[in-house]
């Protein structure tokens, strides 16, 4: 396959290299020049993490690995990505640089559902390892993994606010699915919708004033938006199909999402109030759950989490979505 240098992703194995060669790629390795989406797609034959232009265009495959690859996070500064596999058994947190080299595993738990925090100094992820679903947060090196959440209830899908200060979530504490934010280290968590139907998949505006979700309150899956605090919730979507897993651009101006409006997943954008939906992807395989990188509002990353380091369809997907 043949792949930009100028990207960087951080996924599984390569450990055999020396920390001579990781400094070299960590130095070398540069984020993208123009912006991209990654999404994962079993085209394939099997989940793999792929980039294309926010056009859609020259998709590209970063892992080609046999097992399943995705769940894919950007770092801030676009050098690498934090994706799940089960190359080696169970699903576990990798990083990889962004052309698909140097893949190294960060967990030793199952774990998936990595969001990588703006700051670039923590991953958020899900695991089950303390007996159900939980949020936990980590070093973006993979160093002291702990607990945020604490509760008997499904907590998962972690989504950071802007300024790193509060996580967005998803948990059926209260008896159904719905969206919550917590202080960034689980203390005050609070409710933000109240609705009998599935709410879920939260995602944070870049300015940090809204909050776009799915949510099957008018009886099919949507995209909504509301108010960061949890006011002002209105549909986007509106349609008869699946709709779901919104990711906004950088520059606050449109949202990416995965619709079953052609009647298999496919990646679509709109602007930020809902019009001009259209369609990017034309496979007839699954491409699903994209995230947006933009060099134009791309953030340094702390020296905690580069390379330079020693890399030691519902329940909507509590690990990939």
């Amino acid at each position: 396959m043949q792949l930009n240098m100028k990207l960087v992703h951080i996924a599984l194995g390569c450990l055999l290299l020396s920390g001579s060669v990781l400094l070299l790629v960590s130095v070398w390795a540069q984020a993208p020049q123009k912006a991209q989406i990654a999404f994962y797609s079993d085209r394939d034959g099997n989940y793999e993490i792929y980039v294309m232009d926010v056009d859609g265009k020259n998709p590209c495959n970063l892992t080609n690995n046999p097992a399943e690859d995705l769940g894919q996070s950007w770092s801030p500064d676009g050098k690498m990505l934090a994706f799940m596999s089960n190359r080696d058994g169970n699903f576990e947190i990798y990083v990889m640089d962004v052309d698909g080299n140097n893949p190294r595993r960060l967990t030793n738990n199952p774990a998936g559902g990595p969001v990588w925090s703006p700051n670039g100094k923590k991953i958020a992820f899900n695991s089950m390892q303390d007996g159900n679903y939980e949020i936990y947060v980590m070093d973006a090196d993979g160093k002291d993994p702990h607990n945020l959440t604490n509760n008997p209830a499904g907590d998962w899908g972690s989504a950071w606010s802007p300024d790193c200060k509060m996580i967005a979530f998803e948990s059926d504490r209260d008896g159904n699915s719905e969206i919550y934010i917590m202080d960034a280290d689980g203390n005050n968590p609070r409710r933000l919708t109240n609705n009998p139907a599935f709410d879920f998949y939260p995602a944070w505006s870049s300015d940090g004033k809204e909050i776009a979700f799915t949510s099957m309150r008018d009886g099919n899956y949507e995209i909504y938006v509301m108010d960061a605090d949890g006011n002002n919730q209105r549909n986007l979507t509106n349609n008869l199909a699946y709709d779901g897993s919104p990711e906004w651009s950088p520059n606050g101006k449109m949202i990416a999402f995965r619709s079953y409006r052609d009647e298999n997943d496919e990646i679509y954008v709109m602007d930020a109030d809902g019009k001009n939906q259209h369609r990017l992807t034309y496979n007839l395989a699954e491409d699903t759950c994209p995230r947006w990188f933009d060099p134009a509002f791309a953030r340094s990353v702390s020296s905690a989490g580069k390379l330079m380091s020693t890399w030691g369809k519902i329940k909507h997907g509590l690990f990939f979505r």
